[in-house]
């Protein structure tokens, strides 16, 4: 078991060093990862979630149901509890706490997702696909809510507020309509089908997509290369809610479905990855800086060395 979690956990942090370190050093700018960004999550990612659902076929799309379920209550119990303590206990602005929220929330499906279950589980379509169904989940069912609170409040600095329930299926259209969301769902529907992609096709953006993991690897350690530590209450109970209470309460929700093997294993693993970095990307676009969602993302990615690989040994016998 010990090799098995080395196996699986030392290409990832490698890489996340080696970004971190040519950040730190100023061999790439950490602070202008834009086009690198785009290339990860238009592109490469996208490529690589496409030709897993694609050629998947319906009947294992479907069994990917308890996942979804185990990922949105995670998801969703995670963001009330620690939207309610930034407001209410740490006192933080509306747009503050949802970027922390979405932060802890949203794990970091499209860095580690493929990596983590292609170590332990295997490199299947399988696997693939449900890092596809998990970020599908968090971008159609999690990302809208930062961003409603984002642009609600950024129109009321404005004076042109629009009703919650207006907005809401608005912003819910703009993350069903970018690539690393429309890709995965497009191989769905065309499996659902019984579509049989061309293999001439598949074997042109296979490529792009094999870059898909180490590049956004690379991506979060030179993102995490430009944050600073500050560390305060709101940021030890979001980390310890990210990295060992979210997990657990996955757990939770397994067991209470009854379920075992590979799927169970799936569940706990995506939420026990640590924290995304969408919600600091989305704070930056509307001119939010957080330093405790930094600190966070930043606190999480380094712990996880340590929790991963506990939850790994943990779901082993499921």
């Amino acid at each position: 078991m010990t090799y098995v979690i080395v196996h699986a956990l030392a290409p990832i942090f490698v890489i996340m060093l080696l970004g971190f370190y040519a950040g730190k050093a100023k061999k790439v700018d950490n602070h202008n990862v834009a086009l690198l960004n785009v290339f990860v999550m238009d592109f490469a990612l996208p490529a690589a979630l496409f030709t897993a659902t694609v050629q998947t076929p319906w009947a294992g799309i479907v069994g990917q149901a308890p996942l979804v379920v185990v990922l949105v209550l995670a998801m969703w119990i995670a963001y009330a509890a620690i939207y309610f303590l930034c407001t209410r206990v740490f006192h933080k602005a509306p747009q503050d706490a949802a970027v922390l929220t979405l932060t802890v929330a949203l794990p970091n499906y499209a860095a580690l997702g493929l990596p983590i279950l292609g170590s332990v589980l295997g490199s299947t379509p399988e696997t693939s696909l449900s890092v596809a169904v998990s970020i599908a989940c968090g971008s159609v069912l999690m990302t809208p809510f930062c961003l409603l609170i984002l642009e609600r409040e950024k129109a009321k600095t404005e004076g042109t507020q629009h009703s919650s329930a207006t907005m809401l299926p608005i912003l819910m259209w703009r993350s069903v309509i970018k690539p690393i969301v429309w890709c995965p769902l497009l191989g769905v529907v065309l499996s659902a089908f019984g579509f049989h992609m061309p293999e001439l096709l598949l074997s042109t953006i296979r490529p792009l997509g094999l870059a898909a993991t180490a590049t956004a690897l690379f991506l979060t350690g030179l993102i995490l290369s430009a944050r600073q530590i500050r560390i305060n209450q709101a940021v030890i109970v979001a980390s310890v809610t990210k990295l060992l209470i979210q997990p657990f309460i996955a757990w939770g929700i397994v067991l209470a479905l009854g379920l075992h093997g590979p799927l169970a294993i799936t569940s706990i693993l995506m939420i026990a990855l640590a924290a995304g970095f969408f919600g600091v990307v989305f704070g930056n676009r509307f001119g939010v800086e957080s330093p405790d969602a930094e600190a966070t993302l930043l606190i999480t990615s380094v712990l996880s060395i340590v929790t991963l690989p506990l939850f790994i040994s943990l779901t082993a016998g499921m």
